[in-house]
């Protein structure tokens, strides 16, 4: 690669941002800054994105994986500091991700066309931000280049949380209730 009257020169090129191959970054070539272009997730629609791109918005924060109750009368939710038994509550993730509807019928697939109607999606979480029209934290993983920001900057629910599989009843997670895990986080 050569820099000659002001541009780069180079058959193969490939920009690398936070330690991943990525398009769009600032980077600098021998001393030389370049702008590359604009992240996907600035540029492109949640409908838009390609598989790849929509499961790298998630940040791991796990509140999504939270045992929540709905007022049947105002609609209100709430969520508890109990989660999901395929949550594993100290790495943060689902222990059997790609199978975890086999086990757990119930769990919510997130999706473009659903983003909207879930009300309960945390504040902070990355579909949320971007349907809304916000931009990623900067926290999230994406703009950080670093998976544990999120649970350095507080967002995360890591260590913090109990399996429902150590209650006696479902209902018992009412007990655990924490309503203020629906405030954002990672504002301070």
């Amino acid at each position: 690669m050569d820099f000659e009257g002001g541009r780069i020169q180079s058959s193969s090129f490939k920009m690398i941002y936070c330690g991943r191959e990525w398009g769009g970054a600032l980077c600098r070539v021998k001393g030389v800054t370049a702008m590359a272009q604009r992240p996907f997730w600035e540029t492109k629609s949640l409908r838009q994105m390609t598989p790849e791109e929509w499961e790298s918005l998630c940040d791991g924060c796990g509140l999504c994986c939270l045992i929540r109750f709905e007022d049947e009368d105002t609609g209100d939710v709430v969520p508890t500091r109990v989660h999901c038994k395929l949550f594993d509550g100290e790495l943060c993730r689902c222990s059997d991700y790609e199978n975890r509807k086999d086990h757990v019928p119930d769990c919510i697939k997130l999706t473009p066309g659903n983003v909207k109607e879930l009300k309960w999606m945390p504040l902070s979480c990355a579909y949320r931000r971007l349907h809304e029209g916000r931009n990623l934290a900067p926290w999230h993983p994406l703009i950080s280049g670093d998976p544990e920001s999120v649970h350095r900057a507080g967002v995360s629910v890591r260590g913090q949380t109990i399996s429902e599989a150590t209650l006696k009843e479902p209902e018992d997670a009412i007990e655990f209730e924490a309503p203020d895990l629906m405030a954002e986080r990672g504002l301070g």
